[in-house]
């Protein structure tokens, strides 16, 4: 795989390569009803994906718009379903496509045949789905009209016939005002053979979208600016600069004054290249596929980008996009529960999701208690909610719990948050002493828990007692080295921390002897002494092709206490003595006499920086010929800690036995020669780690290499080598005689056996990173390794290949997106709080807490000192430390400090066993484990007096079913209460339909989460639908006992069948860069605002008109008859309707002489302006096609298009209305709508005397086809001429308070 990635981050080339592949199609393994081998491929001109058996046979296909997620791995039920052993799919090589535009999604569970195969569909996929969601409209139009001509189309070839074309139409809510004049287009556009090309079907689909071109009166009334012929759509045009003025006057777009910005635009929507040109012209056709486009939406987009600014209020001044029963898929009673509800609504930006907990068999379960739901396990939706809480957005997430489990199964629910959420999970107040909450942004990336909190009274525990604090010098005994060392020490709270001892001189001479011992050129007391050492030299020098001064340090052959130099001179091995004398208590080494050195050591280095002067020669020190076995040393210098013959339990047993961290011995691992282990001390516990040899190195973990086990062991003494620890005590036999003895010690032992390779902190590995893939090399420069394994000294370069050392190779390649970082503030830096609150930081070296231990006055004294104190650990009997001061008085001052410590401890745990007892009552009565108690920080629920608002505080929340919030005259005060603290509402019970409420009136006095059903935004269940239409309305809500509220049934009892308030909620949170925060406005957050007062102000008016639709969606076999609803939804509900357009979903055109309606919006903020598209049935029923809703303040100005989406608020293909509409303020109203309404007078009055159209650029007279009968009222409802001739009804605007 290196050849993909070391080119750089994705290249255009890499990009076109993948494409290619992905085109091609890959043979993989399909997880469906059951496990099939399936070419899987993209097709790109339809931009779908498809799945095919053979060349010939398409299985099934899927529109890459419509994807919502592509997740790695095993991760969905479709392989859950194969866990029988035959299927060998790694984790790694397999993904999951989940796409559709209904709330529960559709899946296609892949295995690709390698880990490659898999990263390339993944990062195509990802890359495929981008492309298509930010390409232009007229390339989405072609990707549509290729889809759609390939499904008629049997031969496969890249054309269609005539009956094809027939077959085709209805499918695209199409019917032909004759056979005639179809056959007439087919010819018109150049069929050869009965059959069109792709480019003559695109003729054709313009000819036929251009058939309705009534709107173009709209721009001959008001623009002036098209040039030529209108009967054809490529007969006339549209001028650069007239564009640009369209733009600016009539669109108010100010960004198009940058005519590089409108050529720009024009050039998107023109089909002939020939034409993009500086000058760019629009057809006519080109202007109306510009009209109707997502470019020219009636929302201006920079309201859906996040605002930072608008993210740092108190988290009560939010509404916050909220989930009810958010485990469900369907209604209340019988629907499936499922995990991917959850990752369903947190994808699409939802912050407060439900979690209702009931008793399962060993373990909490999520369902709808007392109903026949299925049931999910508690921990599995906490591992979702884990995975998929911030992929929207990074603000926090709330989990309302409803708690019904036992308090044994709310002590695994804390257990399993803790673990899943780890840092994520919010456990303290990020101020204490706040008065308001705290914002998004101080919360980002936190998960809150609603739940109840216990008030446990703790009595006397409250008591403030003494925080003991003592510094200075005390000597502490060390039982290893059998002497008194100094340290400095300090008492904080209930510990004694003590740094590193002072060194003494006299010591550090001592020590400075020694060095040579540990040097890879010392040799020690050789076997043949002489002899080997010419060996030695001498096969060193002809393989490495040695230089003169190549030499060892050995000790004498013929006076054991001197030492020998042997080096290479002139092709041979020569020798001399280096030789000693004493003066007083310091012993000094020497060559010649005139030159005298404390210790051979630095005898050595001299010589190696400055010429040895000989009466025969003069020569420099250079390279050492290193010791074989330096750990195997004989002689006067044997190495004490090393051990051939010692089990792993003798170790340990040896470990045991020494009570001080820094303890050491390294020992040969039983049958294998090349392997090793250091056992040692550290935290208290026993540690082994594993060192292998390889060739003449050793290895500690998997990076860090020394030459000997001797540097190895000279290294760690003074770093680190497990958190802290150093090596200080080697554990000799004598020094594990000494400290024999029959107590328990065993206390001190962890089982872990071994300390993994990352826990070293060697020299040590920093930038360490984890493979979540196997790799296997494919050149030699890069790294091999299996999942999970540690790649540590990462460089990283931005090309998508970084550096590391792995398993014994050191900076090789290795792709980046492999692995993940691995923070070495969790793996390297253990105790960074500790060490925040250490008062000696990085100094400390041991901690001893005095609250476990028992003090001993040791008046008679003890090794050597006259008074010393004993703090003896209660909990292990061998574990104790001497202390003694320069003088009795300090020593006493130490002991009342101590002592004070001791009593609090004891008055601390006679508190802790009440607190123990209470704590037992108080859960019992309420009903409520500790341990989930203490997750709980802001949102801490109120049950009692919810209604009462004369205290309350920032943390607590309060629910109330949506029929049972504060009444009217408690309004003011609820709006008040909703300043500081948090609310939420949910649905009652009696929807058990899964419906959903009105959520306005609820936002306008503040509150923050009108937890509403995501899952049914679609038509109510079957068995409602067939009641009513039985039983009508009033028998069908009597029969259900309760006032339902029916939002999707009409006064006359036909079902719309979509959920408005969903759709509001979707519109509402799509906003803000869809964080799920919504910023109140500052009329509600100023505390003047009344609710209930009536509103008389007009802050602006709306003026709209539909003029027409494009690729309406189809329901059943029939074509559609639309119509369009227009709703203001606010403070009032203004509703208004066009009249049915029949048999025409495609294009439909509302006649121009429909008269524009006025919108009054007085809150802006809290206001949506709603289009419903429906159909009218042969039952002159209305039926959902679509919707559209938006925020009131970020509508344009202009004709625009409205683009639709289905009832869950999902775009629908290419589906758009074309509306004209301006936003005026109050005063400019007036005159709007009488020169509209003069200008449809007068247009009446031409088509009554002449029924003709006038060009005014060419003079030409054109009929108006009178394709629908004209009627003065737009908004009246056609109804069927075969039940009613030739009634019209009409519907007034009707006005409802919220």
């Amino acid at each position: 795989m290196a050849h993909w990635g070391k080119q750089g981050e994705i290249t255009e080339y890499r990009k076109s390569m993948i494409k290619r592949e992905m085109e091609m199609g890959m043979v993989m393994t399909v997880f469906r009803q059951k496990v099939e081998r399936l070419t899987v491929q993209v097709i790109m001109e339809t931009r779908q994906v498809a799945w095919t058996r053979t060349a010939e046979k398409t299985d099934g296909v899927l529109d890459l718009f419509e994807i919502r997620e592509v997740r790695p791995g095993r991760n969905s039920k479709d392989f859950e379903r194969f866990k029988d052993g035959k299927d060998k799919h790694d984790d790694n090589t397999c993904f999951t496509i989940f796409y559709g535009s209904q709330f529960v999604l559709n899946t296609l569970s892949l295995g690709a045949d390698s880990v490659e195969e898999a990263y390339k569909w993944l990062i195509g996929l990802e890359m495929l789905i981008q492309e298509t969601l930010t390409a232009p409209t007229p390339v989405l139009i072609e990707s549509w009209l290729r889809k759609m001509m390939y499904s008629v189309n049997q031969t496969k070839t890249n054309s269609i016939s005539m009956k094809e074309l027939k077959t085709l139409l209805p499918l695209l809510n199409y019917k032909p005002p004759s056979a005639r004049s179809l056959k007439d287009k087919f010819m018109e556009v150049g069929a050869k053979h009965d059959r069109l090309d792709f480019e003559q079907f695109h003729k054709l689909y313009n000819l036929i979208m251009f058939e309705q071109n009534e709107i173009l009166e709209e721009f001959k009334k008001d623009c002036s600016f098209i040039l030529g012929n209108t009967d054809k759509p490529d007969a006339s045009v549209v001028l650069l600069h007239d564009f640009q003025r369209f733009l600016i006057y009539q669109q108010k777009e100010s960004w198009a004054s940058d005519l590089n910005k409108v050529r720009e635009l024009m050039t998107t929507f023109i089909d002939d290249t020939m034409r993009k040109t500086n000058d760019p012209e629009f057809t006519v056709s080109e202007f109306l596929n510009f009209l109707f486009s997502k470019e020219n939406c009636l929302w201006d987009d920079k309201l859906s980008e996040i605002n930072n600014q608008d993210m740092n209020n108190p988290l009560s001044h939010y509404w916050i996009n909220s989930s009810h029963n958010t485990y469900l898929t369907g209604d209340q009673l019988r629907s499936e529960s499922s995990t991917e509800a959850y990752v369903r609504c947190l994808r699409l930006g939802c912050r407060c999701v439900e979690l209702d907990c009931w008793e399962g068999p060993g373990e909490p379960i999520i369902y709808h208690g007392w109903t026949r739901t299925t049931k999910i396990k508690f921990e599995d939706v906490v591992k979702a909610i884990n995975q998929h809480a911030f992929v929207t957005s990074e603000f926090p997430v709330i989990l309302s719990i409803e708690e019904h489990c036992p308090l044994e199964q709310q002590r695994q629910m804390a257990r399993i948050f803790r673990e899943v959420f780890g840092d994520k999970l919010l456990l303290e107040p990020v101020e204490h002493m706040a008065e308001q909450l705290p914002s998004p942004t101080h919360l980002k990336g936190k998960i809150i828990l609603k739940h109840k909190k216990l008030s446990v009274d703790g009595g006397d525990t409250s008591k403030d007692f003494k925080v003991w604090q003592k510094q200075g010098d005390l000597e502490m005994w060390d039982p290893v080295n059998q002497r008194w060392n100094k340290h400095y020490c300090v008492i904080s709270d209930v510990k004694l921390y003590y740094a590193e001892e002072y060194e003494e001189d006299k010591e550090d001479l001592r020590k400075d002897q020694d060095l040579h011992c540990s040097e890879t050129w010392f040799h020690g007391a050789i076997k043949e002494g002489r002899l080997m050492a010419e060996r030695l030299i001498h096969d060193y020098c002809t393989e490495t092709r040695g230089r003169d001064g190549t030499f060892l340090v050995r000790q004498s052959d013929s006076v054991p206490t001197d030492i020998t130099l042997s080096f290479w001179r002139s092709g041979r091995v020569q020798h001399c003595r280096i030789r000693s004398f004493s003066e007083g208590q310091n012993i000094y080494y020497y060559l010649t006499a005139n030159l005298q050195f404390p210790s051979v050591y630095a005898l050595i280095q001299h010589y190696k920086e400055n010429l040895l002067h000989c009466q025969d020669f003069e020569l420099r020190l250079t390279d050492a010929v290193p010791h074989p076995n330096p750990h195997v040393q004989q002689g006067f210098v044997k190495i004490k800690w090393f051990y051939r013959n010692l089990s792993r339990g003798e170790a340990e047993d040896y470990l045991l036995r020494i009570p001080r961290d820094g303890a050491f011995l390294i020992r040969q691992r039983e049958g294998e020669p090349d392997s090793f282990a250091i056992t040692f001390r550290g935290d208290g516990k026993v540690k082994h780690c594993r060192i292998q040899k390889e060739g003449n190195v050793y290895l500690l973990g998997t990076t860090t290499e020394f030459e000997s086990l001797v540097e190895m062991v000279n290294y760690f003494k003074k770093k680190p080598l497990y958190r802290k620890t150093k090596l200080r005590y080697p554990v000799t036999p004598d020094l594990v005689d000494r400290f024999s003895t029959d107590k328990d010690t065993a206390s001190l032992y962890e089982m872990k056996t071994y300390v993994e390779p990352n826990e070293i902190e060697s020299s040590l590995p920093k930038n360490t990173v984890r493979a979540v893939y196997s790799y296997q090399a494919t050149r030699p420069d890069e790294l091999t390794f299996s999942k999970g394994a540690l790649i540590h000294n990462v460089s990283k370069d931005n090309d998508g290949w970084w550096k590391g050392d792995h398993g014994g190779n050191v900076q090789l390649f290795f792709p980046s997106n492999y692995v993940e970082e691995v923070s070495n503030n969790t793996k390297l830096d253990f105790g960074k709080q500790d060490i925040a609150d250490n008062p000696l930081g990085e100094l400390c070296k041991g901690v001893v807490d005095i609250s476990k231990c028992n003090i001993k006055n040791l008046k008679n004294g003890k090794n050597g000192k006259l008074q010393c104190l004993t703090l003896q650990n209660m909990e292990q009997d061998g574990l104790h430390f001497d202390l003694a001061a320069d003088s009795l008085e300090e020593l006493f001052e130490w002991y009342k400090v101590a002592w004070g410590i001791t009593q609090r401890e004891k008055s601390k745990q006679f508190s802790r066993e009440q607190e123990i007892r209470q704590q037992e009552e108080v859960e019992k009565k309420a009903e409520v484990a500790m341990e989930m108690s203490d997750l709980v920080v802001y949102c801490q629920p109120r049950s009692k007096d919810k209604d009462r608002f004369d205290y309350y505080n920032c943390k607590e929340v309060r629910s109330f079913v949506e029929n049972k919030t504060p009444g009217k005259s408690l309004s003011m005060d609820f709006l008040q209460y909703n300043h500081k603290a948090l609310s939420r509402i949910y649905p009652k019970g009696q929807r058990v339909e899964s419906s959903n409420y009105d959520p306005y009136p609820l936002w306008a006095l503040g509150c923050h989460m009108a937890a509403l059903n995501f899952q049914t935004a679609g038509a109510p269940p079957a068995l409602r639908i067939l009641l009513q239409r039985l039983l009508g309305n009033k028998l069908y809500v009597k029969l259900w006992k309760c006032d339902f509220h029916v939002p999707s049934v009409s006064i006359s009892g036909q079902i719309i069948a979509k959920d408005k308030y969903t759709q509001l909620n979707h519109t509402l949170f799509n906003m803000n860069g869809r964080t799920g925060y919504i910023l109140q406005p500052e009329f509600l957050r100023s505390g003047r605002y009344d609710p209930l007062q009536e509103k008389k102000d007009v802050n602006y008016n709306i003026i709209i008109r539909v003029i027409a639709a494009r690729h309406l969606p189809k329901l059943g076999r029939s074509i559609s008859s639309p119509f369009v609803e227009i709703e203001l939804c606010g403070h009032t509900e203004v509703k208004s309707k066009t009249t049915v357009y029949r048999d025409n979903g495609l294009n439909p055109v509302w006649k121009s002489t429909t008269q524009p309606v006025c919108l009054k919006v007085y809150e802006p903020e809290l206001t949506f302006l709603r289009f419903v598209v429906n159909e009218e049935d042969m039952f002159s029923d209305p039926n959902f096609l679509a919707q559209a809703t938006f925020p009131v303040k970020g509508i344009c100005s202009g004709y625009r298009s409205v683009p639709l989406k289905n009832g869950y608020n999902e775009n629908l293909e290419l589906a758009s209305l074309l509306v004209d509409i301006k936003v005026l303020q109050p005063e400019n109203t007036e005159e709007e709508l009488y020169s509209s309404s003069s200008q449809l007078r007068k247009k009446q009055a031409d088509l009554s005397s002449e029924g003709l159209l006038y060009n005014t650029h060419t003079k030409i007279k054109l009929s108006s086809p009178p394709h629908q009968p004209l009627t003065s009222n737009p908004f009246v409802r056609e109804i069927s001429t075969s039940a009613h001739g030739a009634k019209q009804k009409k519907l007034k605007n009707s006005t409802f308070y919220s």
